[in-house]
């Protein structure tokens, strides 16, 4: 059966299964760059104050912070649309489906954070989270409600075209017939 507001029949399935694989390539191709150890000298501390590093960034110039605000930005940002195309509905609440795929964005910078902590080389850095989760967002509003927008038109497209013919005629059947009350037995 499928669910109200899903993309229909054979596509669903294509666009569903490819978002998953992609999913499952994304994810993999993040936790090799994020979680392999680094053979550094010397590590900087965890940064724990937001928007810290971005400002420490920004203060050497727009050149040289464009490279590691842009990385930081664009790590998870194909979460911002793979997330909406495994769960595969066309008719979703756009903040219902921004929040869930934010969050989600979030949780997993989260979660290589953490994962991090017992990496050589690596440290916690609050603001790689901030920046994972504003990509995120920012791919997923860039992306999916056009997406969402050209599936729902191609598909009603396709109902049109592939809708049989039916000829309307008026047909009197007479009334329809009731059936009376029947007493309850005591």
């Amino acid at each position: 059966m499928q669910r109200q507001g899903s993309i229909g029949g054979s596509a669903a399935i294509r666009i569903r299964v490819t978002g998953g694989v992609l999913l499952v390539a994304h994810l993999g191709l993040v936790a090799w760059l994020m979680l392999r150890p680094l053979d550094v000298p010397w590590v900087m501390p965890a940064n724990m104050r937001p928007l810290a590093g971005i400002r420490a960034d920004l203060a050497l110039g727009w050149p040289e912070a464009a490279r590691p605000l842009g990385e930081g930005l664009a790590m998870l940002a194909p979460l911002g649309v793979l997330l909406p195309m495994v769960h595969g509905r066309l008719t979703v609440s756009p903040f219902a489906s921004l929040s869930r795929t934010a969050a989600t964005g979030a949780l997993i910078s989260t979660g290589i954070a953490l994962l991090q902590t017992g990496v050589p080389g690596r440290v916690v850095d609050v603001d790689s989270l901030l920046l994972n989760t504003v990509g995120v967002i920012l791919a997923h509003l860039a992306v999916v409600p056009a997406g969402r927008a050209w599936l729902r038109r191609r598909g009603e497209r396709d109902q049109r075209e592939t809708a049989p013919v039916t000829v309307h005629e008026d047909f009197s059947q007479g009334r329809t017939p009731t059936i009376p009350r029947v007493g309850i037995a005591p």
